[in-house]
């Protein structure tokens, strides 16, 4: 008998809400599948020691992963107007408001700070700092640090916290590249058939079918999802989940694969990451 999947992805409501199907064994012909519920920047990590056979990653980590994953054509979150905000106290705007400051970044390898990097590239702060995403509001409003740098559903409750948006970075990305932002991305162990008789092939098509349930019966996993929500309510649920679950998530197509590799080609020659060929695969 084959092992289960071993599978890693935020309790985020995106991902819950993708995932939901193949968690619960209502994927016809997809295997068994374990969970654990990481922030990306954990995930990113344990990817990178090759411990999850389908992980959800950052799309800036893949330099340092794809000796050993393959990339997912489904799945993950891309999108528009859905990109990080760079967060202060004051009200202001532009790169120079983080030169020489104090900024918390959700994680060094994800996909907002690479971005964050190349939006502020010569406007360096003085510090970068790296916390949990959901302790960066509060830090930045305290006074702790200068700045914050915001994924997720802090695009809805930030102004809750008094702060103010210095940036979007995922406005600035769509109108310097005209490409939707990558986010976050599903990979899978490129020697997932040896142990579960499962190839990354296939992972891919049981992603897509759990893709296409969640959006056939959105109401099947909603206590789910809101059990894993943390302390978000209904209506912020709701929309992150229209935000970040869209039709990149079903299928990268061309734009997504163009936006992953104007992004990825962007940070290499700005000396930022590794340079990289992106894989594409299909679902079976």
């Amino acid at each position: 008998m084959a092992e289960p999947i071993r599978m890693a992805f935020s309790p985020c409501p995106n991902d819950t809400f993708v995932f939901h199907a193949l968690v619960h064994g209502q994927v016809p012909g997809a295997p068994a599948v374990t969970v654990d519920y990481a922030d990306v920047d954990v995930t990113n990590g344990a990817a990178e020691r090759g411990e999850y056979d389908l992980v959800k990653v950052s799309y800036a980590a893949l330099p340092w992963l794809l000796d050993k994953y393959t990339l997912l054509p489904c799945g993950g979150a891309l999108g528009r107007g859905c990109g990080p905000l760079v967060l202060t106290r004051e009200a202001s705007a532009g790169p120079e408001t983080v030169a020489g400051k104090t900024v918390a970044v959700p994680g060094d390898r994800t996909t907002a700070y690479l971005l964050f990097r190349l939006w502020a590239a010569e406007h360096a702060p003085a510090e970068v700092v790296v916390r949990p995403f959901h302790e960066i509001m509060p830090a930045v409003a305290a006074g702790e640090i200068d700045a914050g740098l915001v994924i997720h559903e802090a695009r809805f409750t930030y102004q809750r916290y008094g702060l103010h948006a210095a940036a979007d970075l995922g406005d600035w990305w769509e109108s310097t590249t005209g490409l939707p932002i990558p986010l976050g991305a599903i990979l899978a162990r490129t020697d997932l058939a040896e142990r579960t008789g499962v190839t990354p092939a296939a992972a891919a098509a049981h992603v897509r079918a759990s893709v296409n349930a969640a959006w056939a019966d959105p109401a099947a996993s909603r206590q789910y999802v809101l059990s894993h929500a943390q302390e978000m309510e209904g209506p912020v649920v709701d929309q992150h989940i229209g935000l970040y679950v869209n039709e990149f998530t079903r299928d990268l197509g061309t734009d997504g694969y163009a936006a992953v590799d104007e992004l990825l080609g962007r940070a290499a020659t700005a000396g930022l990451v590794p340079p990289v060929v992106i894989p594409r695969l299909s679902a079976v």
